[in-house]
């Protein structure tokens, strides 16, 4: 009977768990809105757990590690933005903190990493994106359109350069969220593959079964080179968020 081999990319498929119909509307309560749900659960958690009466005088494991998270996004928040940035921290650290166990609960075997879907990706940063753009009108009006014409260009290429500058500014929106989908995807659909492939060898026996040592150890080595990836990724996500906010509030 020959074997059914399983796509790596099934890991990324939608299920419905809750359906539910409003009129032509489908809102169903997915996996990934699950897994969200339970990534923004942990983060409240730990938030509520570190913060009750206080804190501890001395921090413990959990406390101590929840403050070098603050501390981590507070001074790229200082360093990328300045004091203009202050009043935008608590957006940019739930941001930060709500990617980072997105990715790291997506590494958990049989669970979903809601970050590998471009839907979710975008959304965030399309919504980042707006906010951004309407800081910037908030802090310089209707001069806010200088950014379209760079100092010093010459008029006669004034409309190529608009154009060009309105394509890439929108263009933000776009690469924020693909970058984040893409490299999540890649990643989990490799250690998919080589898990499958390990799998496939060790089901055969004999000597086959040896040569599985050495994608077993590629995966030990793709999954913890995933987990750094699951926190830079977040890192490059924020820091990302704090230049084109900077740029907003600065017009630079």
């Amino acid at each position: 009977m020959p074997t059914v081999v399983a796509s790596p990319l099934e890991q990324f498929a939608l299920l419905s768990l809750v359906p539910l119909h409003l009129g032509p509307l489908y809102l169903s309560f997915t996996n990934a809105a699950l897994f969200m749900t339970l990534a923004a659960g942990v983060a409240w958690a730990l938030g509520r757990a570190v913060t009750l009466q206080g804190g501890a005088l001395v921090p413990g494991p959990w406390q101590g590690g929840v403050e070098m998270v603050y501390e981590f996004v507070r001074n790229l928040v200082e360093e990328q933005v300045g004091p203009a940035g202050r009043p935008y921290f608590p957006l940019l650290f739930t941001t930060f903190t709500f990617l980072l166990l997105c990715n790291l609960v997506g590494m958990v075997p049989y669970s979903f990493t809601v970050t590998s879907h471009f839907v979710v990706t975008f959304g965030l940063s399309l919504s980042l994106f707006l906010g951004i753009t309407a800081v910037g009108f908030q802090h310089h009006g209707w001069h806010f359109f200088s950014f379209l014409l760079p100092k010093g260009a010459p008029l006669v290429l004034a409309p190529l350069l608009v154009v060009l500058e309105l394509v890439s500014y929108c263009f933000r929106a776009v690469s924020l969220g693909v970058r984040l989908f893409a490299n999540m995807m890649a990643g989990h659909t490799l250690v998919k593959i080589l898990c499958g492939f390990a799998w496939s060898m060790l089901s055969l026996g004999g000597l086959l079964a040896l040569g599985a040592v050495a994608p077993l150890a590629i995966v030990l080595a793709i999954t913890g080179l995933e987990v750094a990836v699951a926190v830079l990724q977040a890192y490059v996500f924020t820091i990302l968020t704090c230049i084109y906010l900077n740029d907003a509030i600065h017009l630079h």
